[in-house]
């Protein structure tokens, strides 16, 4: 069975291709209701600052975008977590008030102290997805105090700063509440999506069907079983319907390799198409809000199939008599649960240089504009929190997209300031605007990787130009100050990331390679049970990450991008290592394969050559695509690392 080809350079280009741009913006399962529901949220947002008549209602808006996750019980935890981090810091900065009104210099320490420290909990914890915007936040929050000398008025400001998290916050939390789909329909609607789209592939047997189903596996399981984590939480459905729709979770990835080994070793048209059945009658189960039991595949006499199809149509029919309940314990996790930190936080410098870079840049920005006494371009100390990036192709990536975002917006934010707006007569107006323009920037970004940072970008830069204060406004030089300072704060991040201690992709890669290898031994020692499914998914999902690493490494300037060698080398390693899915999930557990594979794993880490590994031999489908990851790691082994 062939791997799905890595994305190439061209595909995910700096800027989408404009003809790649209607498959980036078609509609997918969830997008609307995403879209819809984020948009709701902005939209009431802006009605409450305004109504109020709090000051940044652009920022407020725009936090929304922070808040909102799939599912409402994420959402709403987000959210209150958020409020909760945002309130104790508020806090604190509201009992440094006193002593820092007036003392610019202790002002300036402090705003870089608590940014610092925030970044650097942004890159070394589970803090990343609100990191950047909490520091934003307090920093700016700081900030008002040298604006305001005054007790007063500096208390009031914390107390404007911390309504730009509690409105959103309050506004998600209701939206959520009342709008949200509920976790365990979201996994009941993934895994039917999964089944409909393997069935899809044995009955259509065309590339669009299998490039679905190739992307399917790559997403792994990890969002499905979190769903069943928070329904189970919820306690909305009996244990019994959890518990069955995790082991139907875990048994889903074999079921979609399964059926990719048939669709390239079964011909026959009448045993694909009542395979195809099967699976499209599970899914109309799931759709219904329950789950299938005791499925049966109809009996083929082996004689009638090639070997290899006999194979897998045994495994998949061992799989779906077993699909929802499998009789075993569940497996512990060889790899252990994370915690708060990573492993590294404290020990691997690069979180304390990725605070530095980030920190430094934010601070650079915010004297900058000070230093000019052009407070208008005060956007590019807010754009630096948002677009820092842990690694510089992750960098050069995501900014093409914010730049291109933020022209498209401005050109929004433009068209409504000279014909859209002089039009609108009160609030009910601005919020149609808002709404319309929000609901596509929501579209953006509820799409692929390969464009929703743009739409994250459209929505910030026509808030900070449309909603500049208590109203509609048509202050045209305010605008162009704000994307002026939006287009800054990018460029410097841009410089300080490529020059700084920039951080290659590549430093990251060989370790998924090694865990891939490490999860695959796993799985060749029992491919049939339990924890051989949940390994499956993870090694799915591995190879997805890689593959995306591998893709940025085209976007890192010359300075930190590896030789083309090293890179040639790691593609064929991960080619040749993610094509032993599907064979080894054909063969019967083997200790000698899992050592093997586990020997190649070390010497990954270890990048040294050692001496030469014998391929077992006994399975014959198994031995040619074996041998070519053996010949790949020894041959990755003697190519020199980069230095990073």
């Amino acid at each position: 069975m062939a791997a799905p080809a890595l994305e190439s350079a061209a595909s995910t280009a700096l800027m989408p291709q404009l003809w790649s741009l209607p498959a980036l913006l078609r509609p997918t399962p969830g997008r609307l209701e995403f879209a819809l529901r984020l948009t709701l949220i902005c939209t009431l947002s802006v009605a409450v600052a305004e109504w109020f008549h709090t000051p940044e209602v652009a920022l407020t808006a725009y936090v929304g975008f922070f808040l909102i996750r799939a599912d409402r019980a994420t959402s709403v935890a987000v959210g209150l977590g958020m409020l909760v981090l945002a309130s104790l810091l508020i806090g604190l900065v509201a009992l440094m008030a006193n002593g820092l009104i007036g003392q610019p210099a202790a002002l300036l320490a402090s705003m870089t102290l608590i940014a610092f420290a925030l970044f650097f909990l942004t890159s070394a914890s589970k803090l990343a997805p609100v990191g950047g915007i909490l520091a934003l936040i307090t920093t700016y929050a700081l900030s008002l105090i040298g604006a305001l000398p005054i007790g007063e008025l500096a208390t009031r400001a914390l107390l404007y700063a911390w309504l730009m998290v509690a409105i959103p916050v309050g506004v998600s939390t209701a939206v959520n509440l009342l709008f949200g789909p509920a976790p365990r329909r979201l996994a009941e609607a993934a895994l039917a999506h999964r089944l409909a789209a393997a069935a899809t592939v044995l009955r259509a047997a065309d590339d669009e069907s299998r490039d679905e189903l190739r992307q399917l596996r790559m997403q792994g399981t990890a969002e499905i079983q979190s769903w069943l984590r928070l329904a189970r939480l919820e306690h909305t459905s009996s244990a019994e319907t959890i518990h069955a729709l995790s082991h139907a979770s875990e048994s889903i990835t074999r079921v979609l390799v399964l059926v990719d080994s048939l669709d390239h070793s079964l011909t026959i048209p009448e045993v694909r198409i009542s395979v195809a059945n099967t699976l499209e009658g599970m899914a109309d189960i799931l759709e219904n809000g329950a789950y299938p039991v005791e499925v049966e595949l109809p009996v083929f006499s082996a004689t009638a199939l090639p070997e290899p199809a006999h194979c897998a149509m045994a495994a998949l029919r061992r799989t779906l008599a077993h699909f929802t309940n499998t009789g075993e314990p569940a497996p512990t996790d060889p790899e252990g649960s994370a915690g708060f930190f990573a492993a590294d936080a404290f020990s691997n410098p690069g979180h304390t240089r990725f605070a530095i870079k980030a920190t430094g840049a934010a601070m650079f920005c915010y004297l900058f504009y000070h230093a000019l006494g052009w407070n208008g371009i005060h956007t590019a100390f807010i754009t630096c929190f948002i677009v820092a990036l842990s690694t510089t192709g992750e960098t050069v990536q995501k900014l093409s997209l914010r730049i291109a975002g933020c022209l498209l917006g401005a050109a929004l934010s433009l068209v409504a300031l000279l014909w859209i707006l002089p039009a609108i007569s009160g609030l009910a107006g601005l919020l149609g605007l808002v709404f319309a323009v929000t609901l596509g920037a929501s579209w953006v970004a509820a799409g692929s990787s390969r464009i929703s940072y743009a739409g994250f970008q459209i929505a910030f830069a026509f808030y900070l130009c449309v909603l500049q204060g208590n109203g509609p406004s048509y202050d045209l030089g305010l605008a162009r100050d704000r994307v002026v300072g939006i287009l800054i704060g990018n460029a410097v991040v841009y410089l300080v990331f490529t020059r700084l201690w920039p951080v290659s992709v590549a430093s990251r890669l060989d370790s998924l390679l090694a865990l891939m290898l490490r999860r695959l031994a796993r799985i060749a020692q029992a491919p049939a049970t339990r924890l051989a499914h949940v390994e499956l998914a993870k090694v799915e999902a591995g190879y997805s990450a890689a593959a995306t690493d591998l893709a940025l490494l085209a976007y890192e300037p010359s300075n930190v991008q590896p030789d083309p060698q090293w890179i040639a080398q790691r593609e064929r390693t991960l080619e040749s290592t993610y094509a032993l899915t599907g064979p080894i999930a054909l063969q019967d557990g083997d200790p000698a394969l899992s050592k093997l594979l586990n020997s190649l794993a070390r010497q990954i880490e270890t990048e040294t050559a050692t001496e030469e590994l014998l391929v077992p031999t006994r399975i014959s489908w198994l031995q040619q695509p074996l041998q070519t990851v053996v010949d790949a790691v020894q041959k990755q082994t003697d190519v020199n690392p980069i230095p990073i």
